[in-house]
């Protein structure tokens, strides 16, 4: 093998074929989340959370066609490099 793949990305509605019903699963599951988080909230109780800041940034990354939303949503949930940054020890 020299080194370089061909590989062609899965045509479109074979990607909506194999992945319809998961997707639906997820986004249920989703939706299912969100609903018991507006009503176990108090009034404007997690409005301001981040991690809830970062759950809606997400919704707009997956609703934006621009591409590379897989990278995106997982840069927005991932920690920032930090140099000095130790390994914890073990216990």
């Amino acid at each position: 093998m020299n080194g370089s793949t061909n590989l062609s990305p899965l045509p479109a509605s074979k990607a909506l074929d194999n992945y319809f019903l998961e997707a639906r699963s997820k986004l249920l599951d989703l939706a299912g989340i969100l609903d018991r988080i507006g009503r176990g909230a108090e009034a404007g109780a997690v409005g301001q959370d981040p991690r809830l800041t970062k759950i809606r940034q997400a919704l707009e990354i997956l609703q934006d066609p621009s591409g590379r939303r897989a990278e995106r949503v997982q840069q927005l949930f991932s920690l920032g490099y930090e140099a000095g940054w130790e390994r914890p020890k073990a216990r």
